[in-house]
């Protein structure tokens, strides 16, 4: 925690880095000498610009670049470019065995993912609250205090990983997806490993909903904290179900009256503008139908839960009644709700990776399809852990690429971050003395999101600069600034 004068009769607080996400960001406060709110805005402020820096990269090195984004959802980039690249070298249908097996791995990485963002990240918490001793308040209190939560946590992320392995040949950043397949196929001994736990992921995943349902139905406190009323935006299947790897777009207002449905999301473009602003990194998507104003969405798992008419397993669709029976059948806008949601999806993934492992073609050896007529363009989009994810790519006669766009699932859910940001700080620090615990509430509402800072870095090009020249001693020789209209200035 920071504190510095900016402005005169304010001050600035500010939560730099925000802990227990992934990637860097920061939350700034300005506060008058009462401890009124004025300003609270999340900042992004590490830049990435992969989206300048693949072009003029073959288009079939693209799967494995962009992986590079992300530590932890590394996935999810890959098959999003991958689904872009199949368009580009005309695919529109792989093989059973093909499409199984992205699928498969899509849903081991959204598994581990949403574990390790409950256990590891968010569960200290709920389980100690948001104002508890600090020292405590982290994944080794939770083992401390309750080990075996914890290691049921860390076996649920270390599955997810060993189906990720299997696939793509290592955990992090292996390679699984090829133009118009896949380049390995999944033997019949590593189908039988992959089941030998199974039914315990999938026991766990249902206890890990219930700990999440009783927790968000039993803290009434906790029901409006952050919470907003927006707009929500996921794929769905062609019968409105859960669909995180392929279909269409659906956009709901938050009475559930429809803005699209079944939208060919290959023309994303028309459906979705994309602003910037001087203070973050990151862009600010809203929906054209809206405006700016009011076009602004949630992605996610609160989204993808809400707007679904089913889940396609079971134990998840039981779930998903329950959670809309909370709000009366009615869309949940509980922003900490995103837990309870982000629960029944890796319920559901571990009983999709149940079925997938009993499905035949999931050991086939067909593995690619015969490439079509090359086209220009291609988009990708897939439901990411965190959300929508556009991955959308232009190519010359060489196959080497133009332009790229990607929308981040965190970018997506921007404004929502910020919103309830400026919730949580005019409610529970407004006017108060400004302790660690309280500041805590804010990275509880930014956590709540699953941010994914590292991928959500892209401001298409406008963004401001400082870079400053220090000497050996520490003395300050010279400082060179560009602003948001690209003029530079040398203020040494």
């Amino acid at each position: 925690m920071e504190q510095n004068q900016p402005a005169p009769n304010l001050r600035r607080i500010a939560i730099d880095p925000v802990s227990r996400v992934e990637g860097h960001g920061k939350i700034t406060l300005l506060l008058d000498a009462d401890n009124h709110v004025h300003e609270a805005r999340l900042h992004i402020v590490e830049f990435r610009g992969f989206e300048k820096f693949i072009q003029g990269r073959p288009y079939t090195e693209v799967p494995y670049f962009v992986q590079r984004l992300c530590g932890i959802c590394p996935v999810s980039h890959h098959l999003a470019a991958a689904k872009a690249v199949d368009q580009l070298v005309g695919v529109d249908e792989l093989t059973p065995t093909a499409t199984k097996l992205r699928r498969l791995l899509h849903f081991g990485q959204v598994l581990q993912s949403h574990a390790l963002h409950f256990f590891h990240l968010s569960s200290p918490d709920f389980l100690f609250g948001f104002g508890s001793n600090l020292a405590h308040r982290n994944i080794v209190g939770v083992l401390e205090d309750y080990p075996d939560l914890a290691l049921k946590g860390v076996k649920l992320r270390k599955y997810g990983q060993q189906v990720i392995a299997a696939i793509a040949g290592k955990r992090i950043h292996g390679t699984a997806a090829i133009p118009g397949g896949m380049n390995k196929s999944l033997s019949n001994d590593e189908r039988k490993a992959l089941l030998v736990d199974i039914a315990d992921v999938v026991a766990w995943s249902q206890e890990a909903v219930t700990l999440n349902e009783t927790i968000h139905i039993g803290h009434p406190e906790n029901h409006a904290f952050a919470t907003l009323t927006t707009n929500y935006l996921s794929m769905i299947g062609v019968q409105g179900e859960m669909e995180l790897y392929h279909g269409g777009l659906r956009a709901r207002q938050a009475d559930g009256s429809e803005i699209f449905d079944q939208f060919d999301y290959c023309n994303y473009g028309t459906a979705i503008r994309e602003e910037v602003r001087n203070w973050s990194y990151m862009k600010f998507p809203y929906l054209t139908a809206l405006g700016k104003e009011n076009g602004w969405y949630r992605v996610g798992p609160l989204a993808r839960v809400n707007v679904c008419d089913s889940i396609p397993t079971p134990l998840a669709e039981a779930a998903r009644l329950r959670f809309r029976a909370f709000a009366g059948g009615a869309y949940v806008h509980d922003t900490l709700a995103y837990h309870w949601a982000r629960m029944i999806e890796m319920l559901h993934c571990a009983e999709a990776i149940q079925m997938l492992l009993h499905d035949p073609d999931i050991t086939g050896t067909d593995l690619v399809v015969a490439q079509g007529t090359r086209r220009a363009q291609g988009v990708g989009v897939i439901e990411a852990p965190r959300g929508t994810l556009f991955h959308h790519y232009q190519v010359d006669e060489q196959g080497l690429i133009e332009k790229a766009n990607l929308i981040v699932s965190t970018t997506s859910n921007n404004q929502a971050m910020n919103e309830s940001v400026r919730s949580v700080a005019n409610h529970y620090l407004d006017g108060h003395e400004i302790t660690e615990g309280l500041l805590n509430h804010l990275e509880v509402a930014v956590r709540a999101y699953d941010p994914c800072l590292s991928c959500a870095t892209h401001a298409l090009g406008k963004m401001p600069l400082q870079v400053e020249l220090i000497s050996a001693t520490g003395e300050l020789l010279n400082r060179v600034s560009k602003n948001m209209d690209g003029v530079v200035e040398c203020t040494l």
